[in-house]
C-alpha cells in the first residue's frame, strides 16, 4: 500500500523555523519529523509514499530526490487538503486502499491494526480518534466506531478528536471535487452523510507540532529516549 502524506501547508505558528523551510521539515531529534513519519510507516511493510507539498517545496524535493520509493509532488502552495487529495487521483488505481497522514503527527499507532479494522468495516473512510490536547477538533462516534459528528474546531475539544493516520478508499476520490476546501470540512461532512467513515480508537500515544513548545516536547523525548515512535 501507498501513503500520502500531507506537507504543503505554512506552519505559520511554529514561523522560528517555518521562515525558512516547510514545518515537514523542521528536525526532530536530528532528523526532519516527515523522516520520523516515514520510518515509522516502514516498519509495518510500507514501501510507497507520496508527498503532497506546496510551501518551500523545492527544499522537500531536493531532499528526497535519491529515494526512489518517495514521490514529492508539488500541489499548490496555497492549496488546502482536499484539493491536495484530489490532485493525487491518478498515482492510484480503482479500489485500492492507501494510508495518509499529516506532515507533522507522531504516534505509535499500530498500523496494520488500523488496516484490519478499515478492511473489516468496508468503508471508504477510516480516521485514528486519539486523545488530545485540547486545542484541537473533537469528533464523536457510536458504540460500533462510526463516526457520527466530526467538529474541527470548538471551543473546548474532549475526549477524543481526528489524530490523522487514515486508510481511504480509492472511490474516496469520487466524493472530492477540485474545490479548494479542507479534507476535515465538506469532505469529511459527505461521508458522514454517507455512513462511510470509522474510527480506529488509539488509546497510546500522539503528538502533534503545532508550535515550539510542541518541537520542544519531542526533542525532550528523543533526547530521553522515551519517544514511544522510535521503539520496536
Amino acid at each position: 500500500m501507498k501513503c500520502i502524506i500531507l506537507a504543503g501547508g505554512k506552519g505559520s505558528r511554529l514561523s522560528e523555523y517555518t521562515k525558512l523551510i516547510p514545518k515537514p521539515m523542521v528536525k526532530v531529534g536530528g532528523k526532519p519529523i516527515i523522516v520520523h513519519i516515514i520510518n515509522y510507516y516502514k516498519k509495518f511493510g510500507v514501501k510507497k509514499f507520496i508527498i503532497a507539498s506546496g510551501y518551500k517545496h523545492n527544499i522537500i524535493k531536493n531532499y528526497f530526490k535519491n529515494y526512489k520509493n518517495i514521490e514529492v509532488v508539488f500541489t499548490g502552495v496555497n492549496t488546502l487538503t482536499g484539493k491536495r487529495i484530489k490532485l493525487l487521483e491518478n498515482f492510484f488505481h480503482p479500489n485500492e486502499n492507501f494510508y495518509l497522514t499529516y506532515g507533522d503527527g507522531l504516534s505509535n499507532v499500530n498500523i496494520s491494526s488500523l488496516l484490519r479494522f478499515h478492511l473489516k468495516h468496508k468503508k471508504l473512510a477510516t480516521l485514528s480518534a486519539v486523545h488530545p490536547p485540547a486545542r484541537f477538533g473533537e469528533i464523536n462516534f457510536n458504540k460500533k466506531y462510526k463516526v457520527i459528528n466530526f467538529d474541527e474546531k470548538p471551543q473546548l475539544a474532549r475526549g477524543w478528536i481526528n489524530g490523522g493516520f487514515f486508510v481511504f478508499n480509492y472511490n474516496f476520490f469520487k466524493k472530492l471535487s477540485l474545490k479548494n476546501v479542507m479534507l476535515e470540512r465538506e469532505p469529511m461532512q459527505n461521508l458522514l452523510k454517507l455512513n462511510q467513515l470509522m474510527a480506529f480508537k488509539h488509546e497510546k500515544f500522539w503528538y502533534c507540532m503545532d508550535n515550539l513548545r510542541d518541537k520542544r516536547v519531542i526533542d525532550y523525548l528523543i533526547r530521553k529516549k522515551r519517544a514511544p515512535w522510535l521503539k520496536k
